[in-house]
């Protein structure tokens, strides 16, 4: 049997998107131990477990501060609180992502504005948010709202960070907090740009170039936990208390309240295993990076297909490899290679703007064409860094054959 995989014909093999016992079953004893050890400890919630997870996550982000917090979502939640986020203030984020982004905003309170995207990197379109800037408090054709736009969030989707360079000189300019959506790209670099295109100012890591940075620890992330889990990063200490208040219901002391909080502490058992994890990510890092670079050989110059653009500047973690299918035929190919026995998935089938719970701000089918066309186009491909070349190879063949019979 080949890792996990097994053919049910001689031609046939069957290809998960993601093979997580794979990723255990090379860490088993390590896993083990560490779960056992805080069994024994009776310390389940934060605690010293996260407490050490905390600083190395510090240390390997190179950032001042890490907050563990219970997910991902909790984590942009109480990013957006800690900055004082709220009723009549509004916050830009891109429409094609993950339905978290857009919902925190609602649940404090605030207005999301939609932003198209860059159609090669997927991630937020700094010249759109521009213009969006540009016409705040002024009434549109589709929207009555006049709110004060008082953050963004550019996510790194995919594992590849947003144009950074350009976010800040927006959020200098305009007078907004950033807010780094890193839920798919811990460990990602972004190389600042000077005065001069080709001048390195600094290379930064994914969620510290921001005012604050959040990670999603889901079990499918790069970085996964065995249950939920998440962090807040900020180089900003006031912020970074906040987030920790916040996190135990605006207590400090315990049991004196300043603020009203929620429940969103870490607990110990996922903070043992995302220690041990983290000692590893940089090599599964690599390899998803080798294995990406596989898939771009394979599917160069197929008809049809696009596959996924490095923008200068800033590595790729390949979180997803998601290719563009063109001409309409996504969901074709799809279909053709989950008769193959090989995993795909549609990150993500419906924008944010056009979702039915968002239906009283007015955005109409059109508006964000690029977030449109991603929707109907994006397909991700099985990559996982124990996918092995011969799994890869009939992943290729599939495409290639599915294009040339067109």
């Amino acid at each position: 049997m080949n890792e996990g995989s097994h053919s049910s014909s001689p031609h046939q093999m069957n290809v998960p998107v993601l093979d997580l016992r794979r990723q255990y079953e090379s860490i088993r004893s390590e896993i083990d131990a560490a779960i056992l050890e805080v069994a024994g400890s009776t310390k389940y919630v934060l605690g010293p477990y996260v407490k050490a997870f905390e600083e190395r996550a510090a240390a390997y982000c190179s950032v001042a501060h890490a907050v563990g917090v219970a997910s991902g979502t909790d984590a942009l939640l109480l990013s957006l609180r800690a900055l004082g986020v709220g009723p009549g203030d509004a916050v830009i984020l891109p429409s094609f992502t993950f339905f978290a982004t857009a919902g925190v905003v609602h649940n404090v309170g605030a207005t999301p504005m939609f932003c198209d995207i860059d159609p090669r990197t997927f991630n937020l379109d700094t010249d759109h948010a521009r213009s969006i800037l540009a016409d705040s408090g002024q009434q549109t054709a589709t929207r009555q709202l006049r709110t004060s736009i008082k953050a963004i969030i550019p996510v790194h989707l995919y594992g590849q960070i947003a144009d950074m360079d350009d976010v800040l000189a927006l959020a200098k300019e305009y007078g907004l907090a950033i807010v780094e959506d890193a839920a798919q790209a811990i460990g990602a670099t972004y190389d600042s740009r000077g005065a001069h295109p080709n001048e390195l100012v600094s290379r930064m890591k994914a969620g510290t170039i921001g005012d604050l940075g959040c990670f999603s620890f889901y079990p499918t992330k790069n970085l996964g936990a065995y249950g939920d889990g998440g962090m807040v990063t900020s180089n900003d200490e006031r912020l970074a208390d906040e987030v920790r208040i916040l996190r135990v219901h605006g207590a400090q002391p315990k049991y004196f309240h300043r603020s009203i909080g929620i429940n969103s502490r870490l607990d110990a058992i996922q903070a043992a295993i995302l220690t041990v994890k983290l000692s590893h990510l940089d090599r599964w890092s690599t390899a998803r990076a080798e294995k990406a670079s596989v898939y771009d050989d394979g599917l160069a110059n197929v008809d049809g297909v696009t596959t996924p653009h490095r923008a200068t500047g800033r590595s790729h973690i390949f979180h997803q490899y998601t290719i563009r299918v063109l001409d309409g035929r996504r969901d074709a190919l799809r279909e053709h290679l989950r008769a193959r026995g090989i995993g795909t998935m549609i990150y993500y089938p419906r924008p944010l703007h056009l979702q039915e719970c968002f239906a009283h701000l007015g955005y109409r089918e059109g508006e964000l064409p690029e977030s449109e066309s991603a929707s109907l186009e994006a397909l991700s491909l099985p990559i996982f860094p124990e996918i092995t070349d011969a799994e890869q190879a009939y992943v290729i063949e599939a495409i290639r054959e599915f294009e040339e019979n067109g």
